[in-house]
């Protein structure tokens, strides 16, 4: 099967759905995803249950429809939620349909050692030319057009507003949990796709898609294993030319012997060796990321700020103790902390406290001021000798104001990569971290965060050869 974007569009951003195993009765699989497409999806939704005849909810009256042969128009993808013996046959009734794509919620497959089952399946859609997503999935979420396949009912998993980023998952459980931490954030996470036993549609074709859609800027993707023989290298040529245009993230997760054991009765993959895609990932340009957190804080600043041209960064604080927190994080990761310049120095003097620490970080002291802070990035950020920086503001400090925020989007000018740690839990802490958040600059709480977000910058940097390695 070819791998084009045209060919997977009628499973992600279809048109026209049908559901299978649609339900009135609350709190079952068929009822959230009915849920899901009566109220938010923008195309044409057609429910099948042949139990009943017309359903009413929310408000509406709602046509069921016996059987897929029944539905008057044509249907782009059918999403089956119905036991797993029946799914083939439901499978069967779609390729005459003429649909493009079929995403099968049901689960009973290769993860518990039917495979000849899920065969069937992937026989059935070669014979009838439908791409599947699954089986034992949560299928798709895009928050483009509202077709929302998750079986979890949105006040218990949240939906993530658009945004930048896209996730591909193989796990359904985690890729609920990112969503719902992403939409309490309010981070843009526009689509996720959850395949599940990967009968045909993985990671390979999904890097395909995400690549040509402009609006997606960074993919993330949480990988427990590959399943199919030459699948590893199919991956590595299709992420090598995909990072070359936008960057990938990738947590692996099954790293050591039991998690493998594990991963294989989950999605009946096989986890392999741990070694071997750390060398797969550097090979294709892919950033790595050692948990979920740490991928999310890395996109988001690839997904806002620019890529800097060396691995020279400005630490600017109003805490001692923060700066020397960063300090020593970005030493660790390999980025430098240059000390500043004695003829700089003399400049800042003059603007500054008289106590205030002038090397690399530069503490403006918990006596700071918001014009202090604007001082010094105006003098620094713009020169040859920083390529980034790092701010901690603790809004603690009462000489510290919402202007502060002004000033460090004001700094944006000068198109170098900022990254903010904000530390606290007081109103005055969150408002202060909105600001920055929907003006596009990353904030983190810890300084260890911020650095490996500046870190992730100056990796992707030297993948699109902007700096030299």
């Amino acid at each position: 099967m070819s791998s084009g974007q045209d060919e997977l569009t009628p499973l992600i951003s279809p048109k026209s759905v049908a559901l299978v195993g649609a339900s009135p009765k609350q709190a079952s699989v068929g009822y959230v995803i009915f849920e899901n497409l009566a109220n938010r999806f923008r195309g044409k939704a057609y429910f099948v249950n042949p139990k009943y005849d017309v359903v009413e909810a929310w408000g509406k009256q709602f046509k069921f429809y016996k059987s897929i042969s029944e539905i008057p128009d044509a249907i782009d993808v059918v999403i089956i939620a119905v036991p797993a013996q029946v799914v083939p046959q439901v499978l069967e009734e779609a390729g005459k349909k003429g649909a493009k794509a079929a995403i099968i919620i049901s689960s009973g497959f290769a993860e518990v050692g039917n495979k000849e089952l899920e065969d069937e399946l992937r026989a059935l859609g070669k014979m009838y030319g439908i791409r599947l997503l699954g089986p034992n999935c949560l299928g798709v979420y895009n928050a483009f057009d509202g077709f929302d396949t998750v079986f979890l009912p949105a006040e218990r998993a949240g939906r993530p507003p658009a945004g930048p980023l896209a996730l591909i998952s193989q796990s359904g459980a985690v890729a609920a949990s990112i969503m719902d931490w992403a939409a309490r954030r309010g981070i843009g996470l526009s689509i996720m796709v959850n395949y599940g036993n990967k009968a045909d549609v993985g990671d390979v074709e999904l890097l395909r898609y995400f690549e040509k859609d402009d609006r997606i800027k960074v993919i993330t993707i949480y990988i427990e294993g590959f399943k199919y023989p030459g699948e590893a290298k199919r991956f590595l040529d299709a992420a090598r030319e995909v990072a070359k245009k936008k960057p990938i993230i990738a947590y692996k997760a099954g790293r050591g012997a039991a998690a493998q054991r594990a991963v294989k009765s989950h999605t009946a993959a096989l986890a392999g060796s741990y070694e071997m895609y750390r060398g797969l990932f550097r090979q294709a340009g892919i950033i790595e990321a050692a948990n979920l957190r740490d991928m999310f804080d890395m996109a988001k600043a690839l997904a806002t700020q620019p890529l800097p041209r060396g691995n020279r960064v400005l630490v600017l604080t109003d805490s001692g103790g923060m700066g020397i927190q960063a300090v020593d994080a970005l030493e660790a990761l390999g980025l430098e902390v240059p000390e500043i310049p004695e003829s700089i120095r003399r400049d800042l003097r003059r603007e500054l406290l008289p106590f205030s620490a002038l090397g690399n970080p530069v503490d403006v002291t918990g006596s700071a001021t918001d014009q202090h802070y604007k001082v010094v990035l105006e003098a620094l950020l713009p020169t040859a000798f920083f390529d980034m920086a790092l701010v901690v503001t603790l809004m603690q400090v009462p000489g510290l104001t919402q202007n502060l925020a002004e000033y460090i989007i004001d700094a944006k000018r000068f198109r170098k990569p900022i990254a903010v740690v904000n530390f606290g839990g007081s109103e005055v802490v969150q408002s202060f971290t909105k600001t920055l958040e929907d003006a596009e600059i990353p904030t983190y709480s810890t300084p260890d965060r911020a650095a490996k977000a500046l870190w992730a910058l100056y990796e992707y940097a030297k993948i699109r050869g902007v700096v030299r390695p």
